[in-house]
């Protein structure tokens, strides 16, 4: 399909917070994030509706960037209590296992409980959550080019066999199968 645009990459993703400058830095000390914009208004420009919010920003690397909004005239923030806490999380990359490694001491270090490495194939990663909540994961690629070109092989089979079946596909069970699991 063609379309009359392009998409050029993520400009940014924005997540709620409990509190604006407690979230900086601990993106800052935890991540090493470099916090870089921040928007106040007592109007949302979209809508125009009142309601006074905190937006921050912080410099993921690469480009990528993720973004809060502490808003302190809504009611407490919460999750959603019909999804597991597992499933909404924000991942992201670090070059080789020795950064992960490193990252999950370092976590550890500052009393961050932190799950892992796990073994998902064509990466392993930790988990932990910030102080909002969110859950987090620190991945690092591990995968080949041909378990990469397998995979996007199958996807389209396992999508529609699971849309038919609800069950899980089998086509890429080797990404669970941990070489170095005993």
């Amino acid at each position: 399909m063609s379309l009359p645009f392009e998409l050029s990459r993520i400009h940014h993703v924005a997540y709620r917070c409990r509190d604006a400058k407690e979230t900086a830095d601990w993106y800052r000390d935890n991540l090493g994030m470099a916090f870089t914009t921040a928007f106040s208004e007592d109007h949302v420009p979209s809508t125009g509706e009142y309601d006074p919010y905190m937006h921050i920003f912080l410099d993921c690397g690469g480009g990528n960037v993720i973004a809060f909004f502490e808003l302190p005239n809504q009611p407490e923030m919460d999750r959603d209590p019909n999804t597991p806490k597992w499933v909404q999380h924000i991942a992201f990359e670090v070059p080789d296992m020795d950064a992960l490694n490193a990252a999950k001491a370092h976590l550890e270090a500052q009393g961050i409980d932190v799950l892992g490495p796990t073994y998902h194939g064509i990466f392993r990663s930790i988990y932990f959550f910030d102080p909002n909540g969110h859950r987090l994961e620190l991945a690092c690629n591990i995968g080949t080019q041909d378990q990469h070109d397998e995979l996007k092989r199958v996807a389209p089979l396992m999508l529609d066999e699971w849309s038919k079946t609800k069950k899980a596909p089998r086509h890429a069970d080797w990404l669970h199968k941990d070489p170095e699991a005993s």
